[in-house]
């Protein structure tokens, strides 16, 4: 199965959840990312984005920033998004309903009433903006990663 995780820029939100989803799936998955404004294309991500997952025991250090193109809705089998903007981004590219049905916001994975539907951009936040961005995006795919093995095993049986 393969996985995009898509934020604004490529830089900050999206690398986290690349590496933190990455780190919580078999290596049979394939977890990318990737920005939905081609301004920082081949970047690596933001400083504060590897100092915080690097605190967390992930190196996201060697990843570089790549704009979304329509392809990636064929390409992928779930895509997610960080927030409201980036979802009508990706899915005004979506041509057929096969590919708007692999589009999601990221949080809507807890199913939870009191939990923010969106992922904040921390770009113009200090490092506890990082740090909290990362926990949500660690809750969100601990779920991920716990429904896909739900799916896989059932799949398999």
């Amino acid at each position: 199965m393969k996985i995009l995780m898509v934020c604004l820029g490529n830089i900050c939100r999206s690398p986290l959840a690349e590496g933190i989803l990455k780190s919580k799936l078999p290596a049979n998955f394939t977890v990318d990312s990737a920005g939905t404004i081609n301004m920082h294309e081949g970047n690596a991500p933001d400083k504060r984005s590897v100092e915080v997952a690097s605190k967390n025991g992930l190196d996201i250090s060697k990843q570089q920033s790549r704009h979304f193109q329509p392809h990636d809705l064929d390409d992928y089998d779930r895509i997610y998004c960080m927030d409201k903007n980036n979802l009508r981004d990706v899915l005004s590219l979506a041509t057929t309903a096969e590919q708007r049905q692999k589009v999601f916001l990221l949080m809507d994975s807890l199913n939870l009433n009191h939990h923010p539907t969106e992922v904040p951009d921390p770009y113009w936040s200090g490092s506890d903006g990082f740090d909290q961005v990362y926990r949500q995006i660690d809750e969100a795919c601990e779920m991920i990663a716990k429904n896909l093995e739900r799916e896989t095993s059932n799949i398999q049986r």
